[in-house]
């Protein structure tokens, strides 16, 4: 059985209509953000993700909090008269007289001597406190050196300053 060309085109005319207007009658329209392009989206942020407090993030310390509270006592150290520059180079000076004490560098405006005593090494701090200078050891870390080389040179220090 053969169909007809008067039959055939018909019909494949049907079918072609089918076929591409077929797609809509099955597409669910999408509703909602997710319609819009990415960009106009909104920005979806997770519950976990919200912003921390910050109501005390900037808080400027008083001249007595800053005074005292970025100088504060290290294990070992003492207090010296005078201001800190004075201080300084008279640390500068006991530091040059102690046998076995090497001055790897030394930075005024820091207040700090790099030093050398007895296998170990540390920073010898001067900083300026209410009651004139606080001489303390701080090693590699930024903690207060503990270490017996750096306690035997802050105690020889301190004999040499009265301290």
């Amino acid at each position: 059985m053969r169909l007809s060309s008067s039959l055939v085109r018909p019909l494949a005319l049907v079918l072609l209509v089918v076929s591409v207007a077929g797609c809509s009658w099955f597409k669910k329209g999408a509703k909602g953000d997710y319609a819009l392009a990415p960009e106009a989206r909104p920005l979806e942020v997770p519950p976990d993700l919200t912003l921390p407090s910050t109501s005390g993030a900037m808080q400027v310390p008083t001249a007595a909090q800053a005074t005292s509270s970025s100088v504060a006592p290290a294990a070992g150290g003492f207090n010296v008269a005078g201001s800190r520059d004075e201080a300084f180079a008279r640390v500068g000076d006991a530091l040059a007289g102690v046998d076995g004490v090497t001055i790897a560098s030394r930075a005024q405006l820091l207040g700090t001597y790099d030093v050398s005593y007895e296998g170990a090494s540390f920073l010898v701090r001067v900083a300026a406190v209410e009651a004139g200078a606080y001489v303390s050891a701080v090693d590699p870390r930024g903690l207060p050196a503990t270490s017996p080389a750096a306690t035997k040179l802050l105690a020889a220090l301190k004999a040499k300053l009265g301290g």
